[in-house]
């Protein structure tokens, strides 16, 4: 929203992706987020924001972390999109309870099983879900080389132009 004369305007756009003031306008209007409980951390990384919390025996410290969270996005005229907002829940108990959805601005909030933080594929703190994954894109480079080496053509330099083999659309 931009406000202007004592009216206010909706954009449904913000700044282009790669805009040198995209990161600057993030962390201006995000300032204010700041974790409430000892045991929550908000990590902010370009422009996604991060809830993560430790949940012991109550839920509703977590909860009111979140509606914190929108209530300081609508206070800053910013919205978070219920599309994009996952939540994952990690529990390493023997007997695991049911866990009941997180609801912010009356749409439930997806639980998901893996997610990709900062390049990591993340599924139950443990690295094999993101091994097979970087397992498998060796194994796509090392056969391009391998056809490559059969067809007795010369190994691409080390530049990174190669990126595979081209794919028809």
């Amino acid at each position: 929203m931009v406000a202007r004369g004592g009216r206010t305007t909706t954009l449904s756009a913000g700044a282009p992706q790669g805009c040198v003031l995209s990161p600057l306008l993030f962390t201006l209007l995000t300032h204010d987020c700041a974790a409430l409980h000892s045991l929550k951390h908000i990590i902010k990384f370009a422009d996604d924001i991060t809830l993560v919390g430790l949940i012991s025996k109550n839920k509703s410290a977590y909860r009111e972390e979140m509606q914190q969270l929108t209530a300081s996005c609508k206070d800053n005229n910013l919205s978070l999109n219920v599309d994009k907002t996952k939540e994952m829940v990690v529990d390493f108990r023997r007997a695991q309870s049911g866990h009941s959805p997180l609801f912010t601005d009356g749409f439930s909030v997806e639980i998901i099983k893996s997610t990709k933080f900062l390049s990591s594929l993340v599924k139950n703190f443990t690295w094999s879900l993101n091994t097979r994954s970087i397992r498998k894109k060796a194994q796509y480079h090392l056969y391009f080389l391998w056809s490559m080496r059969k067809a007795h053509l010369p190994p691409p330099s080390l530049d990174g132009s190669t990126q595979g083999p081209s794919r028809a659309s």
